[in-house]
């Protein structure tokens, strides 16, 4: 089934901008050229500037190149985000990876956990209010991992003592659904509706910097043997990002295969986790 089966091209029409963050490879591409078949403006963020570039010259969109290791990228590319639009309908927070051994920031803070959470967090925060003011819906790109390779300890997210790549992985894929609860308890009732996925195992770039197995199996010939195509990874991001929160999907909650799942860590449902992860955050970041 293609793109066109699932949506009639009578129903395609210039909706929403949305903005993608690591939209210059992966899922993230694919999904900025479905969304924007569709009709939509695609907003191009991505860490590498030819690579970024070439994506959004392809689609006619505006693009913006950010580093999520360095904190400073995220606060700049916020400003140019609130300069340059009047709003922003759909804030695709999808960049992230699985790293090797355990290093920091400039900021100071475990790669891993930055990247793929703390950094959006960040330009979450300082997007609220043009997010508040368009109804907008955040959409938070998780992963199964948050279930079979976390082991969370709320107290030590940095994992400062018991560091592996793939628990640093699966704790950040978690914290996308935790942030994703706790944004949605916070500022639901402000108009803005979230939403965690996983897209599947997906058969592109992933793991690339690590030396774990998973760039075994992202990289070598047995990864045709459970791999989905990207354009199938991205389909679940595409139908969020389209729809609409509180209509088509509920807010809050974490999907696969558009369709809510519970196959999550039973720790993403803990409230008490939630506003201290928030809490955590909020302090990282200097968040008033």
């Amino acid at each position: 089934m293609g793109l066109r089966d699932i949506y009639p091209i009578e129903s395609i029409k210039l909706k929403k901008i949305i903005v993608i963050t690591g939209a210059s490879d992966g899922i993230g591409k694919e999904a900025a050229h479905q969304l924007h078949d569709l009709g939509h403006q695609v907003v191009i963020v991505g860490r590498s500037f030819e690579k970024t570039r070439v994506v959004a010259e392809a689609l006619g969109a505006p693009y913006y190149v950010a580093d999520f290791c360095i904190l400073d990228d995220v606060r700049k590319l916020a400003k140019h985000l609130i300069k340059d639009f009047d709003h922003i309908d759909v804030l695709v927070n999808n960049a992230g990876g699985i790293f090797g051994k355990r290093e920091l920031t400039v900021d100071g803070h475990e790669k891993t956990m930055q990247v793929n959470h703390l950094a959006h967090f960040l330009l979450t925060n300082l997007l609220i209010g043009i997010l508040i003011k368009s109804k907008a819906s955040v959409i938070n790109t998780s992963s199964i991992a948050n279930r079979v390779l976390s082991d969370f300890d709320i107290n030590d997210i940095e994992l400062a003592n018991r560091y592996t790549p793939q628990k640093a992985y699966g704790n950040a894929k978690l914290e996308n659904i935790l942030f994703t609860k706790e944004l949605h308890n916070r500022f639901h009732d402000s108009g803005i509706n979230t939403a965690a996925f996983h897209p599947g195992n997906v058969a592109s770039n992933f793991a690339n910097d690590t030396t774990s197995f998973m760039r075994y199996a992202y990289h070598s010939p047995i990864k045709n043997l459970f791999l989905i195509p990207v354009s199938k990874g991205a389909e679940t991001l595409v139908w969020l990002a389209d729809k609409t929160g509180d209509i088509d999907w509920k807010s809050g909650e974490y999907y696969i295969k558009i369709k809510i799942s519970n196959k999550i860590d039973k720790k993403a449902l803990d409230q008490s986790i939630q506003k201290s992860l928030w809490d955590q955050s909020a302090k990282f970041i200097e968040l008033k």
